[in-house]
């Protein structure tokens, strides 16, 4: 019935203490899963990495409880750009090639206050960044292409700075590795102790439409909630992304949310409008894509019966939506509830139709298969049932026009 729209992928490499443990992951993009090196690195590079690790994938299948180091470019640095997580987990990375003025050193200063960490990547010391030693965590420095007397002159500097940690970087032999190790560095990434490694995982992608326009509404004057909410529920790819986003660690949030309302009141508008922002950046290249309809007409049938039902209406519209997109991409439902994050009761009714969500699943699957013992087993008339399906088809008619075209 239902096919995904493709796959999204991250490169992740580790970065290891003096121990021989995983201290983080530099996460780093890839344009498919047999790429070994990112061909972009700009600002879309970087949107893509976010809204894949923390949307699509999952920062805590990427990284466990680790860091997580993500390169940045000026536009993050400076707020052109929003970086729409807590600071807990993530290492802001800036590259080498961002050019250094006094707003790049005062947008860091504002980070590090905010109390991110923040990395030097391929420190070369004269080349204008010592402004930042002060405010940096890690210094990254390229044991590679950095000949050895230079190397300990810059590895002695930074050692002026007492709260710093060196990384070594671009270990391609256990000569690198045993020179870094004598220079004193903390920490060490290359490819003698680990090659990049690409994680994917199917995707669906929102409509570029609806991604404007919930922008829109979340920088006008005044929030129609309602109005967000439904287009949120409109697109499942948008409403699987913002569930994940509103569900990962990395956000800091008290509780899990099992519905999209919940993770728009939970996010909140300033977090809403940047998430809606990096994927409109993140999808530059996409085409185009084509609306799930039928995603749209079970997540919505289930929504109608709930209310006959008594059952709570946003997790019902949760649950057909989550078991229409597993199909869609062609993968069990469960796993697919391990990258949401989803609350136990929305859990239990997609994995094992546990309880009543899980029932009212049943039905619907049932009505779907035109299993008539079974509706007629049920403990809603059939009549009911069919007008919960009708109304859902006309839902889903209104929203993406009679062919479920491009929006």
């Amino acid at each position: 019935m239902f096919r995904p729209s493709g796959a999204v992928h991250v490169g992740r490499q580790p970065i290891f203490d003096r121990h021989g443990d995983v201290h983080g992951y530099e996460l780093l993009f890839r344009g498919d899963a047999g790429a070994v090196q990112a061909d972009e690195r700009g600002a879309f590079a970087t949107s893509r990495v976010l809204i894949t690790a923390f949307t699509e994938i999952g920062i805590e299948s990427l990284c466990g409880r680790c860091l997580c180091f993500v390169n940045l470019t000026r536009e993050f640095l400076v707020g052109d750009l929003p970086l729409p997580f807590d600071r807990d987990q993530v290492v802001l990375e800036i590259l080498e090639t961002v050019e250094l003025d006094d707003d790049v050193v005062a947008a860091v200063a504002g980070l590090a206050g905010q109390g991110f960490r923040i990395a030097l990547d391929d420190y070369v010391f004269g080349l204008g960044h010592e402004p930042l030693l002060e405010l940096a965590a890690y210094v990254k420095i390229d044991v590679l292409g950095t000949p050895d007397e230079a190397l300990a002159a810059t590895v002695a500097r930074c050692r002026r700075y007492h709260h710093l940690q060196l990384v070594a970087e671009r270990l391609e032999t256990p000569e690198h590795l045993s020179r870094a190790r004598e220079l004193g560095f903390d920490h060490f990434q290359g490819y003698v102790l680990g090659r990049p490694q690409v994680v994917s995982a199917a995707a669906l992608s929102p409509s570029r439409l609806a991604r404007v326009e919930l922008l829109s509404l979340l920088v006008g004057p005044s929030i129609p909630l309602n109005r967000v909410v439904g287009l949120v529920t409109s697109d499942p790819a948008l409403s699987l992304r913002l569930m994940a986003a509103a569900n990962a660690d990395a956000l800091g949030l008290p509780v899990k949310v099992s519905s999209v309302h919940e993770a728009v009141l939970l996010l909140g508008v300033d977090r809403l409008r940047d998430w809606a922002t990096l994927m409109l950046v993140s999808d530059l290249d996409d085409p185009g894509t084509q609306q799930l309809s039928g995603a749209i007409t079970r997540a919505r049938m289930c929504q109608n019966i709930a209310a006959r039902m008594e059952l709570p209406p946003e997790a019902a519209f949760t649950v057909g939506l989550v078991s229409a997109v597993a199909e869609l991409l062609g993968q069990p439902a469960a796993e697919l509830t391990v990258r949401l994050s989803l609350s136990h009761e929305v859990t239990g009714a997609l994995v094992d139709g546990a309880g009543p969500l899980g029932e009212l699943l049943s039905l619907v699957a049932a009505y779907e298969a035109s299993d008539l013992p079974m509706l007629l087993a049920a403990p809603l008339p059939v009549e009911d049932t069919a007008r919960a399906y009708l109304d859902a088809v006309a839902y889903t008619g209104r929203i993406v026009g009679p062919c479920g075209g491009d929006r």
